[in-house]
């Protein structure tokens, strides 16, 4: 099978209707993630803790999350793409009110654990259920996923934010949120692609990157450290540098977030015109210069841009990285998305702090500068990224070598009836 793994298909198969479900997963993982966001002080006062305590109980969510991302390819490949993402979903479900009845700080860190095992769970499975789906399109739609992650975190940021200033409780709100991810996730589970990506292959138990995927899993690094400087700098650098009041300086991770949903919107058209690498490559060389732009002017408007223009940059290459990691040769689907989100994951992680220490020893701006250095790294190295290509995965046989050639054609394959297609 040259290193893919297989999914049963038939006319019965409704390409579409599975992209809808695919679709709501990913919305419903963004929701929940900015519902539980917003009530991380509700945690800090009801158990009393410090900031630092709290940092530390928040590595439970992170512990959690590697875990069943190292873990996450292997049990795609016993237990179906399918079944993970559903499982995952009603887990993730499931964890979300019990992070504010947790009675003791005890219990809450087993609930901080499961809460991100579901969601590094689901995001191994459901992007490969997602590479399926856009198998069978034979066109990129990997974007449009992660497009609804996006916008479901801005939603739940939305609905949190107009449901506490009502004076809603905590817990009502988030057992609301769960209930009603929970209806999706039941109401579309039965629409996501049967006889899932790698059931009955072994696959490796831990994933790690190995050959090509060593090269993804380095862009998905500088990328989500890139990320992650914006999530934990961007305010702070407005405010504290540039003397932006309080609520300016919010608006600069808002920039940044509504520009990568933007992005991703698009980026599915764009790669289908340019293909993976011009498309990486272009990305990578927005945000850089966005971003390097903004520090050099120093100006709290010109910062608001370069901060959307690093949005709009890093909008498309995670889930470029993720389609070609789940098209690498030698590793199944699930195995190589498991394999770069974990190294992704890490760099989201440590990328904060590392700019943190590289400011103490020089300025916020020089370890922003340091960001700027990575996101350039990612257009010099998106040659990596070519495997994201149907036609670049490779096949011994012609009908595999057809569906490549046929990369960017828009007709879904459920318009027709193989009885079996390669991921």
């Amino acid at each position: 099978m040259s290193g893919g793994v297989g999914i049963e298909t038939g006319p019965a198969v409704d390409t579409r209707r599975a992209r809808w479900a695919l679709l709501a997963i990913f919305l419903l993982n963004g929701v929940g993630i900015a519902s539980w966001a917003a009530h991380v002080p509700t945690i800090k006062q009801k158990f009393g803790l410090s900031e630092a305590v709290l940092g530390m109980a928040l590595l439970a969510v992170a512990v959690g999350s590697v875990g069943a991302l190292l873990f996450g390819g292997g049990l795609v490949a016993r237990c179906g793409s399918r079944a993970v993402t559903i499982a995952g979903a009603f887990g993730f479900c499931a964890a979300l009110p019990l992070l504010l009845l947790a009675p003791t700080f005890p219990l809450l860190l087993p609930v901080l654990a499961l809460f991100g095992a579901c969601i590094g769970a689901m995001e191994v499975a459901a992007n490969v259920q997602a590479l399926g789906i856009e198998e069978r399109y034979r066109r990129p739609i990997m974007s449009t996923f992660h497009a609804l992650f996006s916008v479901g975190g801005l939603l739940g940021a939305a609905g949190a934010g107009l449901v506490l200033s009502r004076g809603v409780a905590p817990a009502a709100h988030l057992i609301g949120v769960a209930l009603g991810l929970a209806a999706l996730t039941a109401a579309g589970m039965r629409h996501l692609l049967p006889a899932d990506a790698g059931e009955g292959h072994a696959g490796p138990a831990i994933a790690l990157p190995t050959g090509p995927l060593v090269g993804l899993s380095v862009l998905a690094f500088f990328c989500l450290v890139a990320e992650g400087a914006m999530a934990d700098w961007s305010a702070v650098y407005l405010r504290d540098r540039l003397g932006a009041d309080p609520g300016f300086a919010a608006a600069g991770y808002a920039a940044f977030s509504v520009a990568m949903a933007a992005g991703r919107f698009g980026g599915d058209a764009l790669r289908a015109r340019l293909r993976a690498v011009p498309l990486v490559r272009v990305s990578g060389i927005i945000a850089a210069v966005g971003l390097g732009m903004a520090l050099i002017v120093a100006q709290p408007l010109a910062t608001l841009a370069g901060f959307a223009c690093v949005g709009l940059g890093l909008a498309n290459i995670v889930p470029v990285l993720f389609a070609a990691a789940g098209r690498t040769p030698g590793a199944a689907p699930g195995a190589g998305i498991a394999a770069v989100a974990s190294v992704g994951y890490f760099g989201f992680l440590v990328g904060p702090p590392l700019i943190g220490f590289v400011a103490q020893l020089t300025s916020l701006a020089g370890g922003l500068g340091l960001v700027v250095v990575l996101l350039a790294l990612i257009a010099l190295l998106a040659r990596g990224a070519a495997s994201a290509d149907p036609a670049a995965r490779g096949s011994s046989t012609s009908g595999d070598r057809d569906e490549g050639r046929a990369g960017t054609r828009p007709a879904p394959a459920e318009d027709q009836s193989p009885t079996h297609r390669r991921l």
